[in-house]
């Protein structure tokens, strides 16, 4: 067995990524888990080019037909990590921008993008391979309409509140700040995952002032009066 995968770049972005089939018994479930869990030990240990499904069916103790009953590749394995890990990212939303937070967004939003941030971060850094996981999403061509889906879903989410505190900003402009927003935080996180020697609590304050700044000055500029 071979550590190296035998699937070629010009191939990845037709890949299959959804499962196989779906575990219906308790048995089937388990290994299920077991081969997600094995991925993320390995993807933190062997990083994502050596990753494959022969060193997961290894660590395992798993045949390859065990192992592709439920995925066709390992593409389809980082797919299935990626997506448990942004719902679970997206799921923090709800909690740091509350009704509270848009009823007094000048003492409340910045501080509230701050807990966004920092939230986002730990629960990455908790999941196994949660900064590998992040990476994967970006890097891997075959994976990125995943991240680019879930990165609508939490604009939406966010749109939805913000769109009620800005009532008089064009809409289209608004959604935009928005996307913006939430690829420079996460582009911030990653950069923590990549570079640990800054301080996290300096780059969620900063990060959540530039997004505080840029909501603000789009609510100024719909305040003006037409000329």
């Amino acid at each position: 067995m071979t550590g190296k995968s035998s699937i070629s770049p010009s191939k990845i972005s037709i890949l299959k990524l959804e499962p196989k089939k779906s575990p219906t018994q308790r048995r089937s479930t388990e290994t299920y888990e077991l081969i997600l869990q094995i991925t993320a030990e390995l993807l933190a240990e062997v990083g994502i080019g050596r990753l494959s499904t022969n060193l997961v069916c290894q660590r395992a103790g798993l045949s390859p037909p065990a192992l592709y009953r439920y995925f066709p590749n390992k593409y389809a394995l980082l797919h299935e990590l990626g997506i448990r890990l942004m719902n679970v990212q997206n799921e923090i939303i709800e909690q740091c921008i509350t009704p509270d937070v848009l009823l007094n967004p000048t003492e409340n939003l910045q501080p509230a993008l701050v807990k966004l941030f920092l939230d986002t971060h730990r629960v990455t850094l908790e999941s196994t391979a949660g900064p590998w996981v992040t990476r994967a999403m970006r890097a891997v061509p075959a994976l990125s309409d995943a991240r680019i889906e879930s990165h609508r879903e939490v604009t939406a989410a966010m749109f939805e509140g913000l769109s009620m505190l800005y009532p008089s900003v064009n809409r289209d402009e608004l959604e935009i700040a928005v996307r913006l927003s939430v690829e420079l935080m996460y582009a911030a996180i990653e950069t923590l995952f990549d570079d640990p020697q800054l301080d996290t609590m300096r780059v969620a304050n900063s990060t959540a002032w530039l997004v505080y700044d840029m909501y603000a000055r789009i609510g100024i500029m719909a305040a003006r009066p037409a000329v």
